[in-house]
């Protein structure tokens, strides 16, 4: 079990939220996420996709208030992209690339020189090592990537924006295996807050707490999935 202070990033206090036609998915919701790793899980259709939303800001409680104290960023289950664009687009960086290039080669202005964020070149090869993905181009089309690389490009440009808490929506739904463990390598590494939603137990079993959701509410079990299951069981 983790020892990390855990501080709320995120605080839900007698949170509801009901679906366009009226249906409760979950009354009078307290829970804090901090600086540890959670798993999210509950049954198909409970709201864990919804909790993981009005968490981030992108959807309002019927009833409750959400306290944010730090900047959230989210992993979608699925990347919606360009296939015509670079991958430097998705990683959120082609400007800043193009803005180093031009110094580089003489051709930059003041202002590209003002701006210029010298540290991106090394953070951006770290990001992409850690994901997997070492010596990518980004000048490569987004064509050329399987769906799974493109979620771990996506992956990359989150580290890359370095935020306090990371929410991820069934990170590890079709990776292959290779996939799959640089999804576990980043969790394993991150020293901030994580909110996993995953039916993969075995990323499950790396967090520092399962918390599960029902129409009880949300209910907290220290330790990762297998001491959960435990106490399920119990």
């Amino acid at each position: 079990m983790s020892s990390r202070k855990s501080a709320p990033i995120v605080a839900l206090h007698a949170v509801s939220f009901a679906t366009p036609d009226g249906r409760d998915l979950f009354t009078d919701i307290d829970i804090a996420f901090g600086h540890d790793r959670a798993g999210l899980v509950g049954g198909n259709g409970i709201g864990k996709s919804t909790l993981l939303r009005l968490i981030a800001g992108e959807l309002t409680p019927r009833s409750g208030t959400v306290e944010r104290s730090g900047r959230i960023g989210t992993l979608r289950q699925s990347v919606q992209v360009d296939d015509r664009a670079p991958v430097a687009d998705l990683l959120g960086v082609a400007e800043a690339l193009g803005r180093l290039e031009r110094l580089a080669e003489g051709r930059g202005s003041l202002d590209d020189a003002a701006e210029a964020d010298w540290t991106l070149e090394s953070r951006l090869a770290i990001a992409l090592a850690n994901v997997g993905l070492a010596g990518l181009d980004p000048a490569r089309r987004l064509a050329s990537l399987s769906g799974g690389e493109r979620t771990r490009v996506a992956l990359a440009a989150l580290l890359l924006d370095d935020p306090d808490l990371l929410l991820l929506d069934e990170p590890t739904n079709n990776l292959d295996a290779d996939g799959r463990a640089a999804i576990a390598r980043v969790l394993a590494g991150w020293k901030k807050g994580a909110i996993v939603v995953s039916h993969d137990r075995a990323l499950l079993r790396g967090m520092d707490r399962i918390v599960e959701l029902s129409g009880l509410g949300a209910r907290a079990y220290g330790g990762g999935y297998d001491l959960y299951a435990e106490r399920k069981a119990a």
